[in-house]
């Protein structure tokens, strides 16, 4: 089994920040792309960030230059610093992966269990 497992979420004030990380674990032969979703009482989740296993990352138009995606290969670990955090920030993050698990094998997308991120004005 594959298991996504995020921390770093929590209470900030505007203007502060936070650092997500989202570990994988289990039967991992690699992990191609991985990224950050967000979503909001009443919204559809949205793309944040993501990064592809050479490094590339992609952002969404209204994080740009305020957050920054990064991964270990080493670690299967996919992080997400959060800077200059604004009131409509505020959503659960979820984090996702595409992962091999042999190697001819397929790729699969999975999903971490989301954690809460809430900005005070």
């Amino acid at each position: 089994q594959v298991q996504l497992v995020e921390s770093g979420g929590g209470l900030v004030q505007a203007g502060g920040s936070l650092r997500l990380s989202c570990a994988a674990s289990g039967n991992i032969f690699s992990i191609n792309a991985m990224g950050w979703y967000r979503q909001a009482p009443g919204n559809q989740r949205e793309l944040v960030a993501a990064v592809t296993s050479g490094g590339t990352t992609n952002y969404a138009d209204s994080v740009k230059g305020r957050f920054t995606i990064s991964r270990d290969n080493a670690k299967n670990t996919v992080y997400l610093q959060m800077n200059s955090l604004k009131p409509e920030d505020t959503a659960v993050y979820y984090c996702n992966a595409d992962i091999q698990k042999s190697r001819l094998g397929f790729t699969y997308n999975y999903w971490g269990q989301g954690t809460q991120v809430t900005v005070s004005s």
